[in-house]
């Protein structure tokens, strides 16, 4: 994000425009500007074509906002959240079909990509595995922001990969968990009220304040982006926070489903 900003930058200083005579052509603020152009906000395509005929219609910048989608390893539909991520000054996780991935150990990630379907060959496992462990750096790395995981215990209890796998997944989110930055709560199997039924989501805010929202199902996933509804989602997991265990008791669980493996 932060070579596409300088190169938009680069663009509009050789065009001889300022950030204030420039925003008006892209349907932006001088300050919107400046938080792309210094890698704080993700650009849009709508962006990219009004900057194109703006700077003069030489592709250059459709050529470079192609070339910052390209992440290897990581599935098309998530591109543009990975890259929201980066810059998050938070970050929420429910998840209730595998463990969420930034807290997977190399073996269930693995595990998780060898249950592909169709399967996938040995070098994509290889590029698949190796972006997820990339992802996790985020959390020792920008400890200044906070992580927090809401997870199914169920995910914890299956053998994913063997008991063996099952273990070494636990051990890597006691170890990740020990960091003041990241929360895990687990949402217990014999829960009676459950406020996030519709499935797993992901919710963050962006350095210069907007909130966003991510939903994700069988070969897609979806950048929510509309105030309502991302209201609504945080409405429901502020809801499934005080429903589900909360650290310390998530801690214990989990110790006690690692012993019994």
């Amino acid at each position: 994000m932060k070579t596409f900003g300088a190169f938009v930058q680069g663009l509009r200083e050789h065009a001889g425009m300022t950030r204030g005579q420039f925003g008006p052509l892209v349907h932006l603020s001088k300050h919107s500007v400046e938080s792309i152009e210094l890698g704080r906000r993700l650009a849009d395509d709508e962006f990219v074509e009004l900057a194109e005929a703006a700077l003069g219609n030489t592709g250059a910048l459709r050529r470079a906002f192609q070339h910052m989608g390209r992440q290897p390893g990581l599935a098309s539909w998530f591109k543009a959240w990975a890259r929201l991520e980066k810059t998050a000054i938070f970050l929420y996780t429910y998840e209730c079909r595998v463990v969420p991935g930034l807290l997977q150990s190399e073996r269930y990630a693995r595990a998780v990509f060898d249950n592909s379907i169709p399967l996938l060959t040995d070098d994509t496992v290889e590029a698949q595995v190796t972006a997820r462990m990339e992802r996790q750096r985020m959390l020792p790395e920008r400890h200044e922001v906070p992580y927090n995981f809401i997870v199914e215990e169920s995910l914890f209890r299956q053998l994913l990969g063997g008991a063996g796998v099952a273990r070494d997944m636990i051990d890597h989110v006691l170890t990740l968990t020990e960091l003041r930055n990241v929360s895990l709560q687990i949402m217990p199997t014999a829960c009676e009220q459950h406020a996030a039924l519709d499935g797993s989501l992901q919710l963050l805010e962006t350095p210069d304040g907007r909130r966003l929202a991510y939903s994700e199902g069988q070969q897609n996933g979806r950048l929510i982006s509309d105030r309502k509804e991302v209201a609504l989602l945080r409405q429901r997991y502020d809801t499934l926070r005080s429903q589900a265990l909360t650290p310390l008791e998530s801690r214990g669980l989990l110790e006690r489903i690692r012993g019994a493996l």
